[in-house]
């Protein structure tokens, strides 16, 4: 999987999981989350935790209303004309879902553990998670 940068949607997962919310919405979002959830995974990957740190990152574009670090025009568009009240119901499975990436049984937090951008990475999931709360 490529990796070139610390953002949520600055690798192969993420950018993919863009097109994904431009087509299927919310239940994009829902999916992302209840995958990096789900009780009977005992490890998460690192594709579902790049999945999931996307959808956090759109959830809280929506709930902030800040689209500047979205370059894919489709994505601004959904997150601008979502509907708030159909998504803030995500928020507590968002959080938990962000709780989980950068837990012991994530796959993100080894892989970013010794490179010279783990700080700015793990600020990042500390920006979505205030946004969240």
């Amino acid at each position: 999987m490529n990796v070139w940068g610390t953002g949520p949607f600055e690798n192969d997962a993420g950018a993919a999981f863009v097109q994904e919310v431009v087509q299927d919405g919310e239940f994009a979002l829902a999916e992302a989350f209840e995958v990096a959830l789900d009780p009977d995974t005992v490890f998460l990957a690192a594709e579902e935790g790049h999945r999931a740190y996307a959808a956090a990152a759109v959830l809280a574009a929506v709930l902030g209303g800040d689209t500047a670090g979205m370059t894919d025009a489709g994505l601004r568009s959904w997150v601008q004309n979502a509907d708030l009240s159909d998504l803030a119901p995500l928020q507590d499975i968002a959080r938990d879902a962000l709780e989980r990436i950068v837990g012991p049984d994530s796959e993100l937090p080894d892989l970013w553990e010794d490179t010279a951008d783990a700080e700015a990475w793990r600020a990042e999931i500390e920006r979505l998670q205030g946004v969240l709360e």
